[in-house]
Parts: structure tokens; sequence; C-alpha cells
């Protein structure tokens, strides 16, 4: 099993160039290519050229010898009621699947769509909708499962969107398994009490193609390393054995470095690579 990261938190203070450079250095086999801010007036998909910087960064990643794999579209996919921005989005979202192809990126997550009436009409008309740039540009669309508000009596976040391993199932076998795959958020599943081991089991060889990696309490949404709060990873890597998993181990885990000083960013991703592969030695073990 590779091991990749997500690419946001430096990308932020160092920039991507520098960003991708310091992960490669570093030993990791994947880079997941982050496009959060796809929609801004700053972000990465905006700029003018914007295919030669994905040609750049993808000479850079390969100079290396690794691979950017991955990548994670500008998000909220839509908003109910803001017209203004469902009109941006859209193009930002072909845009990224574009982005995805030049960078050499076999799928691309974007976060299926939470709306009250109609959810799974609704949200299979949004990505059919984005097939045919699926097909043009050869990039799989990798649903993720989602987590809802905050319950006023728990405080803990509900169920939403493909938060449950059922609905996850059933949106994934009514799209076309060619291009939409799933992509499993680790963390997610705990905020919402559902066992990440059961959705592993259920989803299957099959349709689990992606993975984000990451801790938390079960109550908030921290995005840090693992083994630092409460999701049972022993569990957890042995039912990816068990089904047979073969893609990445993608830690979406930079909320650990935040509080880190710059000086000391290398070292602390450094460890958060050495944790990801401690994680594929017990996978190999399980």
């Amino acid at each position: 099993m590779k091991i990749a990261t997500q690419s946001l938190y430096l990308e932020k203070i160092f920039g991507d160039i520098k960003a991708i450079k310091m992960l490669c250095e570093i030993g990791f086999d994947s880079i997941d290519y982050s496009m959060f801010s796809g929609y801004m007036t700053d972000g990465p998909l905006q700029v003018n050229n914007y295919q030669k910087k994905m040609k750049q960064l993808r000479e850079i990643a390969d100079g290396y010898g690794v691979n950017i794999t991955q990548a994670h579209a500008p998000f909220p996919s839509y908003v109910v009621g803001n017209e203004e921005y469902n009109k941006k989005i859209i193009p930002q979202l072909i845009r990224s699947i574009e982005a995805s192809a030049i960078l050499g990126v076999k799928q691309i997550i974007i976060h299926p769509i939470a709306v009250k009436n109609d959810q799974k009409q609704f949200n299979l008309d949004f990505y059919n909708s984005l097939l045919p740039y699926a097909k043009q540009y050869n990039v799989k669309i990798a649903l993720e499962n989602m987590f809802g508000s905050r319950h006023e009596e728990t405080n803990k976040y509900t169920k939403n969107i493909c938060s449950d391993t059922e609905q996850f199932v059933d949106y994934l076998d009514a799209l076309d398994s060619d291009y939409f795959t799933a992509c499993l958020d680790i963390g997610h599943c705990g905020l919402v009490g559902e066992d990440a081991s059961n959705m592993i089991y259920g989803l299957g060889h099959d349709r689990l193609k992606a993975l984000h990696v990451h801790d938390n309490d079960f109550i908030n949404d921290l995005h840090t390393l693992p083994f630092t709060q409460k999701m049972n990873f022993p569990s957890i890597m042995k039912a990816l054995k068990d089904i047979d998993y073969t893609g990445e181990l993608t830690l979406e885990s930079d909320r650990f470095l935040e509080k880190f000083p710059d000086e000391l960013l290398k070292d602390a991703t450094i460890f958060m690579y050495k944790t990801a592969k401690h994680l594929v030695d017990m996978y190999k073990q399980s």
C-alpha cells in the first residue's frame, strides 16, 4: 500500500511548488493535491495559465518518482439558495477534473450535496452532469461520506449524505462504476457514530478505492494524526486488509501541523509519514 498525504497546509505556508518538493523529499509515494480554494480569485484554478502550472507540478513530482494520484475538488459542490455561488462553482469543478488529468490524478474527490427534497435524484443528476468530463479526461470521481449539523442536546454531529453504509452503497451503485468510486473519510465515520470498519466491509473491494485518514474524539472534526484520539486503527487496518484494499493510504491530518512553527513543519511532516508507514505495516501484518 502506497503512502500519500494531502498538500493543503504546506501549500498555504510555502506555496504548492515548495510543498510538493517537500513531500517528495520526505518520502511520500503519492500526493493528494488540494484544490479546495479553486472557486476563489487567487486559487490554483483561477490563474490564466493554470494548465502550465499543473504541468509544472507534475514535472516536479515525476522528477522525484512520485505520483500525484488523487485530488480534492473545490467545495462545497453546491450551496442551497445561493445561485451566484452555484453558477461559479460548476465551471471550477469541471476545471478541477481537467487539472487532475494534467497532474496524472486517477481520482478526484467531489463532495455529494445535502438537500431536503429528492436528495438522491438531485445528486445523481449532479454527478451525471460531470460524467462527460470524467470520460473526456479519464479521471474517476470519488464520492465522500459526509456529516451534518450538531445535535442540540448531545452536541454531536448528525448523519448526513452518505453517512451510513447502506446509503453510500446505494448512491454508488446507481452511478457508472467505471467513472465513480468511494473515498471513505475515516474520521467522518467516528463523528456520526458509524463504525469505520463496518463501512469498509460494506463498501468492499470493488467500491472502495480511496481514503482520507485522520483521527478525532468523536465530537470534533479534528483532522489530526492517527493514534492521537479515539479511532480504532487496528480494526480499521484489519478491515482494509480483509477486503484487499488496493488504493493509497492518504492522510488528511493537516491540522496536526497547524500549531508548529514553520521551522518545524518539515520535521512534523516526517513524523506524519512515519505514522502512515506504521499503519501500512499494521495492514501487512493483519
